[in-house]
């Protein structure tokens, strides 16, 4: 197995970073929860971030932390629509074709909370204070974040990527024809 450098990949698939940092700040927003600093995209590590107040509600926390996931999921799928098709169906594939491909497999594959969104996932929810439903809600989300992290290992990232772009888009053309 080949390890190629996170830089690369970053740079390879910059439009996803760009989306994930959208996405926390969208729901930095939607929360109202104050930006203090954004990188939406560096060549260093870690290749974006958004800085936050802490929220006051251990819900808001959890609803930025995996916004990237929601977002970068949905807009994947969308953005590769037009293009999947034709490859999905082994039709004549153009060059813009490939191109809505890649940036729908870039964004999706980004889709995964970092691990620090799930330190601060977990930050926010282990007060005592915090309901028990919203703490039964995350724990297994800050877990499936770790778990995926560690799967990245293996490519899970980019066969989510995969996955969300060329799938998702035949599933919905299938479902509407």
């Amino acid at each position: 197995m080949y390890i190629i450098p996170g830089f690369l990949v970053s740079i390879t698939t910059f439009p996803g970073v760009i989306v994930h940092e959208l996405a926390h700040q969208l729901f930095c927003r939607i929360t109202r929860v104050a930006v203090l600093d954004v990188c939406y995209f560096s060549l260093k590590n870690p290749a974006g971030y958004v800085t936050h107040e802490i929220p006051t509600e251990p819900i808001k926390q959890l609803l930025i932390g995996i916004g990237p996931f929601l977002i970068n999921t949905i807009l994947g799928a969308l953005i590769a629509l037009p293009g999947a098709i034709p490859v999905i169906r082994f039709g004549d594939g153009h060059t813009v074709d490939y191109f809505f491909i890649w940036l729908g497999i870039s964004i999706a594959m980004h889709a995964f909370p970092s691990i620090q969104d799930a330190k601060n996932i977990w930050n926010g929810i282990k007060k005592e204070e915090t309901p028990i439903w919203i703490r039964i809600l995350a724990t297994p989300i800050v877990g499936l974040i770790y778990l995926c992290t560690i799967a990245s290992v293996l490519w899970f990232d980019v066969i989510y990527g995969m996955f969300v772009a060329m799938l998702i888009p035949n599933i919905i053309i299938n479902l509407l024809a």
